[in-house]
């Protein structure tokens, strides 16, 4: 869709940019002629992310470990970004997200989702741009947030809550930043296959009880699931040169999905008790298998 040097001079972030949709994003802005850096819990996968990419497409990606969790951390690791090349544009990619009946949820559950999708997405941005206004300098950034900003996410109300202040963040800061050259807009993606998708908002009992292999499908009107592909090229114009009049919009890319339905989750509402228990049981083992993967 793009001349090869479209992105040629641009310096992006992208957080969670280790795996699934950020590992592809970054690809595409990689192969289109930008720099890249990326962040990530896990400093060895980010690494072999980076070399993958970088053998690839022949541009050049830094890494860092960063838990956004941590306000110090980013600020640090923006420190760290910036002098290596002032970035142009960042992704806001890092989020955290599993299903639950909300009853059943903690403070500390809804804090672990908030803590990355809310909190960590605002301190990422305003540590970007405080670097672009400091010194006049324009920013794009772009936020990945989800349909149930508009419809609702029944058993992810923490993601839905997080992702619909991440989206109002964005309408408000195209309209405090736009004046300084900082641009900002949302992609609100559909059903996409990625790690994450299939292990904390799909894990097998729920998949076998819902029959929901085809959940991509089930419901859309386009009938099937987004390739990544698609994501990229949707990433590349806003994140690139010439998209500049686009400025606070948060556009979904799911085939008319969120159009032709309730909230994105409203078929949990026929699970029992004691399947959520079985549920809860695989994202709680995803969990302890991801903590193990970040102490080796």
């Amino acid at each position: 869709m793009f001349r090869d040097d479209l992105m040629k001079g641009e310096r992006i972030l992208v957080t969670g940019g280790g795996t699934g949709l950020g590992k592809a994003m970054t690809e595409a802005f990689m192969e289109l002629g930008a720099d890249c850096v990326i962040w990530g819990r896990r400093g060895g996968v980010l690494q072999e992310t980076a070399d993958e990419l970088m053998e690839k497409t022949g541009a050049r990606c830094d890494v860092a470990a960063v838990d956004i969790r941590n306000a110090g951390a980013i600020e640090d690791a923006m420190e760290e970004a910036f002098a290596g090349g002032p970035l142009t544009g960042v992704v806001n990619n890092a989020a955290g997200n599993f299903v639950s009946p909300t009853e059943r949820l903690s403070a500390n559950a809804f804090n672990a989702i908030a803590s990355i999708v809310a909190h960590g997405t605002f301190n990422v941005t305003v540590a970007a741009g405080k670097r672009w206004i400091e010194a006049g300098n324009k920013g794009s950034i772009l936020s990945i947030v989800a349909s149930w900003v508009w419809n609702g996410g029944p058993f992810t109300v923490p993601s839905a809550m997080s992702k619909a202040g991440v989206a109002v963040m964005t309408q408000s800061l195209a309209s405090e930043w736009g004046p300084k050259g900082i641009r900002a807009n949302a992609i609100a993606p559909g059903p996409f296959k990625s790690e994450g998708m299939e292990k904390r908002l799909m894990p097998e009992p729920l998949a076998k009880k819902l029959g929901s292999g085809d959940m991509g499908a089930r419901g859309n009107p386009m009938g099937r699931w987004g390739e990544h592909r698609e994501l990229q090229n949707l990433a590349c114009y806003l994140m690139a040169p010439g998209s500049e009049y686009v400025n606070g919009e948060v556009i979904a890319i799911d085939g008319g999905q969120w159009l032709a339905g309730g909230g994105n989750f409203s078929a949990m509402s026929q699970l029992t008790s004691e399947d959520w228990d079985l549920v809860n049981e695989s994202i709680r083992k995803t969990n302890e298998a991801d903590r193990a993967k970040r102490t080796t």
